[in-house]
């Protein structure tokens, strides 16, 4: 099985507030991005990916997230299967201390 690229939550905020640009996606339902997400995130439901995948740059990698690291990983495997580059936020919003709205 292929390995799939992690990035820590710390990693995350840390390159947030030092003003870099991350193409975040936030895979989790409604009622759990209710609860707070990373501003910068874009929330596109697990189960939408398969049909949003044309709003991806196969040539931008991709932080995925949910809320404990499991779901966005299956979600890297679907895209990494289909040639688009990401990289998993390992132990999700769970673990993320940063800023949310």
């Amino acid at each position: 099985m292929e390995e799939i690229k992690e990035i820590a939550p710390e990693e995350v905020q840390k390159r947030l507030e030092a003003g870099e640009t991350l193409f975040l996606v936030d895979v989790r339902e409604d009622e759990e991005v209710a609860y707070g997400k990373i501003p910068e995130a874009v929330h596109i439901k697990m189960g939408e990916i398969p049909a949003k995948t044309d709003l991806l740059d196969k040539d931008t990698e991709y932080i995925f997230i949910c809320r404990s690291g499991m779901r966005s990983e299956n979600v890297c495997r679907y895209l990494n299967s289909l040639g688009y580059k990401t990289v998993n936020m390992a132990g999700g919003m769970l673990q993320y201390q940063g800023k949310t709205e």
